[in-house]
């Protein structure tokens, strides 16, 4: 019974070694919880994307990564994703850059009306430009992966055939590109997503600029007539998901890892489904028996003339204030030429 007990007793301490040699400390079997807002509603795809890549971050960390997830603005409304992840009310954030006007000075160039042809192409693009320019105003957070949708067109109550169809037109918009939608002819009026379907079934805004999908995926189909294809002046919106730095760098290396090994993956997903859904917004629309009015060449090339000083101004305003602003322009002006439409 002796030999027994000490035999029992050599084992424990072995075993007890073994455990703490490979670092499997008691203390760590709690899972890291991580909280994370996102403004699309959960049915939206946008949102079903951060759903799966939470629960792909608990999959391949085995549970030891637990993710809450609040879509729909159920944490933090777009707006304010971006203060929410920096004081920790959120450890990880989608929203839109344009919704924190002035504070991304150099991803605001990605909003720029350059023409993008689709989402895939706008997301692709946003990510290499944010690896070739590295801005320093997002060294604050750490930046998980972007994404941008496909092109924003004019979806409006009233038909619109020219520009001269545009004249105080009151067009929702965000951030920079108000600026566009003054550029040809309209009045601008500021407002997220959340806002656009009661404010178009008001009359607050008689249009809208944003892609196609808003169509189906926000329901906004339901309250317009008109979807202008302008295509020459197509802008996207960047989208970042982003966690807290201080976060970031308490997790453990594997988990660094893991994570951002699936922020590779996602990327492309996220500019698939932003293609897929501007094609399901363009099929509800029509269902709907609304039309779809698609300028002429000539008709393009006028409304890409109207909107350049938009482009000519961001080069002369961020210019002034230190940022490599030609460089930017040149950089999306290329890269948008290389994928074509």
């Amino acid at each position: 019974m002796k030999a027994n007990g000490r035999f029992s007793i050599l084992f424990f301490i072995l075993a007890l070694g073994i455990f703490f040699l490979f670092g499997v400390n008691p203390s760590q079997a709690k899972p890291i919880e991580l909280g994370y807002a996102n403004f699309f509603p959960p049915t939206h795809i946008q949102g079903k994307l951060g759903a799966d890549w939470a629960k792909e971050i608990e999959k391949r960390t085995n549970g030891k990564v637990k993710i809450t997830y609040y879509p729909g603005g159920a944490l933090l409304k777009g707006p304010k994703v971006y203060d929410g992840v920096l004081k920790g009310i959120a450890d990880i954030g989608m929203s839109v850059f344009g919704y924190s006007r002035g504070v991304f000075p150099s991803m605001e160039a990605i909003d720029l009306p350059v023409g993008y042809p689709n989402g895939k192409a706008a997301t692709a693009i946003i990510n290499d430009f944010y690896n070739k320019f590295k801005p320093k105003e997002l060294d604050k957070v750490k930046v998980m992966y972007l994404h941008a949708h496909g092109p924003g067109l004019l979806h409006s109550k009233k038909a619109v055939y020219k520009m001269e169809d545009m004249k105080g037109l009151k067009i929702r918009s965000y951030g920079f590109n108000a600026k566009t939608a003054a550029a040809l002819g309209g009045v601008p009026v500021a407002m997220g997503q959340g806002g656009v379907y009661e404010a178009l079934q008001k009359g607050v805004v008689d249009a809208t600029l944003s892609p196609i999908e808003v169509l189906k995926g926000w329901k906004q189909g339901e309250v317009i007539k008109y979807t202008v294809e302008c295509y020459s002046v197509g802008y996207t919106a960047g989208f970042y998901v982003s966690m807290n730095l201080d976060k970031w760098n308490s997790l453990p290396k594997d988990v660094q890892k893991i994570i951002e090994d699936v922020n590779r993956e996602w990327i492309g997903k996220h500019g698939e489904a932003w293609d897929a859904s501007d094609k399901a917004g363009r099929e509800f629309t029509l269902s709907l028996g609304n039309k779809i009015i698609p300028l002429s060449a000539e008709e393009s090339a006028r409304w890409a003339k109207a909107a350049a000083p938009v482009i000519d101004g961001y080069i002369k305003d961020k210019s002034a204030k230190g940022l490599p602003a030609k460089d930017y322009v040149e950089f999306l002006k290329a890269a948008v030429k290389g994928c074509g439409r």
